[in-house]
């Protein structure tokens, strides 16, 4: 029976381990107010793409300007009072040589005019917060993203402040977009032991690449690099939590999509055959080799992943051996039959 043979495809390939995981927005910003009021004008659409800066709510603005007004008011009082008070110093500064006046009442006068300049000072302060609380009648965006839907409608009363404020929206950032995946503690051990190597780079190391597709995509087009990588495994699941960064300035990816990721996992030198060539005998793979004497033998392999088309064999082949690639099929095509080799190739597909 007369067989193709050929050596295995002896080549240096980059091995790129497979992940599932999801998509995460890089801020999610709840909207609060941080006063309170009624609401005046909506100035967005509901999951409308806002900038940071865009006006979103407006807070009836009346009670908080009177608030400024009368703060101006007892600023303007205090600034008079201490006119009037360091006049009043520099009088008794001209009277306490002449003996008009007494040392006590001069140091009286001092006292006044910093006691006027101390509740100036307060004036100016609640000035600026009554402003401050002006300026927050405008809630604007602090972010670039997509907005939810509006939590409440123009006229209802909201509350405002640090504990108990009304949630008005959500702002989820969009681009750039993080992936978040676990990897097991097995492959973990092995970058490491790469990186002590030499091999690779540190895991959370940003020069790590990454490609992602979708889950109607069939090639790898999106790429990616990894910028946090856990400081610990999750007992539970004994993965630790792994996060890229990729750019979404189409918009596309969302929040909470799944996906599939190739995290780089170091390059090696490894044997690669043609999937045609490998057989399954139960819960083992085969690959039939042919020895000098020309006699068809079975050798387990352990197979990796797909490169290129050919399949990459870890264990259990030599760059030496005969693979058989074509009459598989031929029951004449089994251990111990003798065979009649030709001289066969194995294509590098990437080239």
């Amino acid at each position: 029976m007369p067989v193709s043979v050929a050596p295995p495809l002896a080549k240096r390939v980059t091995q790129w381990d497979e992940y599932s995981g999801r998509f995460e927005a890089l801020a999610t910003v709840e909207i609060r107010a941080r006063v309170s009021g009624f609401i005046d004008t909506l100035n967005f659409k509901d999951g409308q793409i806002v900038n940071k800066g865009d006006l979103l709510f407006t807070i009836d603005k009346r009670p908080y300007e009177i608030a400024v007004e009368q703060a101006q008011a007892d600023v303007a009082r205090n600034k008079a009072q201490v006119d009037l008070a360091d006049l009043q110093v520099q009088r008794g500064a001209s009277l306490i040589g002449s003996k008009t006046i007494t040392d006590q009442d001069y140091d009286t006068r001092k006292s006044n005019l910093a006691v006027a300049r101390a509740q100036l000072k307060s004036a100016e302060a609640v000035l600026r917060n009554a402003q401050l609380n002006l300026e927050w009648t405008d809630v604007q965006a602090p972010l670039a993203g997509r907005i939810s839907d509006r939590k409440v409608d123009p006229g209802n009363l909201i509350q405002g402040g640090q504990t108990g404020a009304t949630l008005l929206a959500v702002i989820v950032a969009l681009d750039p977009i993080h992936f978040v995946f676990d990897v097991s503690e097995s492959d973990q051990l092995r970058y490491a032991r790469l990186f002590l190597s030499g091999s690779r780079p540190q895991s959370n190391s940003p020069s790590i690449p990454v490609r992602i597709r979708l889950s109607d995509e069939t090639e790898w087009t999106r790429t990616g690099k990894i910028d946090f990588v856990d400081n610990q495994m999750s007992l539970r699941s004994g993965t630790i939590r792994t996060r890229a960064i990729v750019d979404n300035k189409e918009r596309l990816l969302t929040p909470g999509v799944f996906g599939r990721i190739q995290l780089f996992g170091g390059e090696y030198d490894a044997l690669l055959v043609p999937d045609s060539a490998i057989i399954s005998d139960q819960a083992r793979k085969i690959v039939f080799v042919v020895g000098d004497d020309n006699v068809v033998k079975a050798k387990p392999v352990t197979l990796g992943p797909l490169v290129d088309g050919l399949r990459v064999v870890r264990e259990g082949l030599a760059p030496t051996d005969k693979v058989v690639l074509d009459g598989l099929a031929n029951p004449m095509v089994r251990p111990g039959a003798k065979v009649v080799p030709q001289q066969g190739t194995i294509a590098d597909k990437a080239k």
